[in-house]
């Protein structure tokens, strides 16, 4: 079983397995097509309240992990995920952020990889 995270704007890899897109809202400037999302598990992000406290830097990447974390054990999105994961053994977790090192769907990696 493997996971693995990718930005949605990267070409589409044979190697990519099931494509989950992790975000809440669609990103910009690819259609469905182009990106190819097997599953939209929208559920599964940051509240939307979370996303814009990170994304106007009112808090470090800790607190934010911290936060997140807090959201997710009251989410049953996440055990969908899980599911998905044992189901389908190799996963891409699709994100529209900048950062690569710092970002939701890196902890969501982590969670489902412990």
């Amino acid at each position: 079983m493997s996971i693995t995270i990718k930005r949605i704007y990267e070409p589409v890899g044979a190697k990519d397995g099931y494509r989950v897109l992790v975000d809440r809202l669609w990103p910009r400037g690819i259609s469905k097509e182009e990106a190819h999302v097997d599953t939209w598990l929208k559920e599964v992000a940051p509240s939307t309240e979370l996303r814009k406290w990170f994304h106007n830097g009112e808090g470090s990447f800790a607190e934010f992990k911290k936060k997140y974390l807090a959201e997710l054990k009251q989410n049953p999105a996440l055990q969908d995920l899980r599911s998905l994961y044992k189901e389908h053994k190799k996963l891409t977790l699709l994100y529209a952020a900048k950062d690569e090192e710092q970002n939701h769907a890196q902890i969501l990696a982590e969670l489902l990889g412990s």
